[in-house]
């Protein structure tokens, strides 16, 4: 049996818990600062967040909100009772001995995102955080202990890394387009659990959970790799062993941490410090009032670029994401109403080239929009080639100025005189008489070379296609 036929035996069953961090100005329970860009070690912090005895919670309001705001742009069914709850485990980076978390009434229920549903959003607090690499000890920097975490669950029904990847890259995007976090991976503000089984029937295998894996690239990677192995260990005729496992970048492997706990295992129980409350009792709560504050999303942005503009599904994948780019490019379009052409012209060059000079940066250089669409204009009408707009848009982006004048400046207005490129071309003629036998024998590449020799003398100032209907005149064609 071959490797494909032994893979397609099998069904791969993947569900997502995905904790993101939410940008509130203070943290879950306390008054201290929410900055993730803190680098001095235990700045933020208070009796509170560092579970001092006899201190009391305070629940944040806003990062309640922040999650409200996520089920209703998911369609999902709102809670109206909640309570907080007590999540008891012990670890360095869990100063109080246990979590605060939601339990058995999370705040959000059900909801669909890129096609797959959602069990529940829930909200707890963030724990500290451990370095490991300073010598033969830990590290604990408690500025993260206490922020609002937002905890979301899916429905088993992901079947590849593939999935497992859009799947979070679409939910980072909806958090960025709602303001309510960053979601930046590489910071741990978003940190994805993979829960993967295989199986050869509909009932679901053992569960493996691979934790904490901090960019898409690693999330795909790391459930395609756990699929193999656990097809390769069914294979053997041995048994999945439930556990955790963490994802080894530089062996591009993941290996085992612990055994999995279970609910039980935390002993959760409600917080006798937080007040239960119902979400009815809250006007600004309400699905009504949150739909006022949506912005559009980005599957509705996604629409509106297909229905508006008509470029490429890919094109649109990159002005979908939240940044200057966007917003540059719509106020560029602002001047092409109807007039698709010039769309996939501004579409084609910020893609290939601005986005080149940007080098992964939000800095637009000292390019202006209405520059930017007057360069894109004069392509249309002939009056530069396409090297000189690549050109004039490099002045464009490190000095500004217009195109119009920095085109005449630098000698890169084509030229369409008929009488002067008549001159060259009969020149190029007389000088070239294999490559014009060639043509006239029936070798259509030989007119473009005449054409190219053409664009080189004119130091690419002469409009090509005026150019290659001169020597068809010029050739009797």
């Amino acid at each position: 049996m071959s490797e494909n036929e032994v893979k397609n035996k099998y069904t791969a069953t993947i569900g997502l818990e995905i904790h993101a961090e939410l940008a509130t100005k203070s943290k879950m329970f306390c008054g201290c600062q929410n900055d993730p860009d803190e680098e001095k070690p235990d700045v933020n912090i208070c009796s509170v967040c560092t579970g001092q005895p006899g201190t009391l919670p305070v629940i944040n309001k806003q990062a309640v909100k922040n999650v409200l705001k996520v089920g209703v742009a998911l369609g999902a069914k709102l809670a109206d009772f909640t309570e907080w709850d007590r999540k008891n485990y012990f670890y360095p980076d869990i100063p109080k001995g246990y979590q605060i978390s939601q339990y058995k009434y999370p705040l959000v229920i059900g909801g669909k995102l890129n096609g797959i549903n959602i069990t529940r959003i829930h909200l707890e607090e963030d724990t500290a955080k451990s370095s490991h690499d300073q010598g033969d000890f830990s590290l604990v920097d408690f500025n993260r202990a206490g922020v609002p975490l937002m905890e979301l669950v899916t429905e088993p029904e992901i079947h590849s890394g593939k999935e497992t990847a859009d799947f979070a890259r679409e939910l980072q995007l909806l958090l960025q387009y709602l303001g309510v976090g960053d979601a930046n991976m590489e910071k741990g503000e978003m940190r994805i659990e993979a829960n993967i089984s295989v199986s050869t029937t509909d009932k679901l295998g053992t569960k493996v959970e691979v934790k904490n894996i901090n960019s898409f690239k690693a999330v795909e990677k790391a459930v395609a790799y756990e699929i193999d192995r656990h097809i390769q260990v069914l294979e053997a005729g041995e048994k999945i062993i439930q556990e955790t496992r963490g994802w080894d970048e530089d062996k591009q492997k993941t290996f085992s941490q612990r055994l999995k706990e279970s609910s039980h295992d935390y002993r959760y129980f409600p917080d006798p410090d937080l007040p239960k409350f119902k979400l009815s009792e809250i006007p600004e709560f309400s699905t009504e009032n949150l739909k006022k504050e949506l912005p559009e999303l980005p599957w509705e942005k996604r629409g509106r670029y297909e229905k508006d503009y008509g470029i490429k599904a890919v094109d649109v994948e990159i002005f979908v994401r939240p940044g200057t780019i966007s917003v540059f490019f719509e106020n560029v379009c602002k001047d092409f109403n109807g007039e698709p052409y010039l769309i996939k012209l501004v579409s084609n060059y910020i893609i290939s080239d601005l986005l080149g000079l940007m080098k992964g940066n939000e800095n637009l250089g000292k390019v202006e929009d209405k520059n930017f669409a007057q360069l894109m204009r004069m392509i249309a009408d002939g009056l530069i080639s396409s090297r000189g707009a690549k050109d004039i848009l490099k002045i464009m982006f490190e000095q500004g100025g217009e195109p119009g004048k920095i085109a005449e400046e630098k000698g890169l207005l084509q030229k369409s005189d008929l009488g002067e490129l008549q001159k060259i071309a009969e020149q190029i003629v007389v000088d070239n008489p294999k490559v014009v036998a060639d043509y006239k024998a029936g070798k259509e590449m030989a007119l473009m070379s005449l054409v190219g020799q053409g664009m080189k003398v004119t130091k690419g100032s002469a409009n090509p296609q005026v150019l290659k209907e001169v020597f068809l005149k010029l050739l009797g064609k």
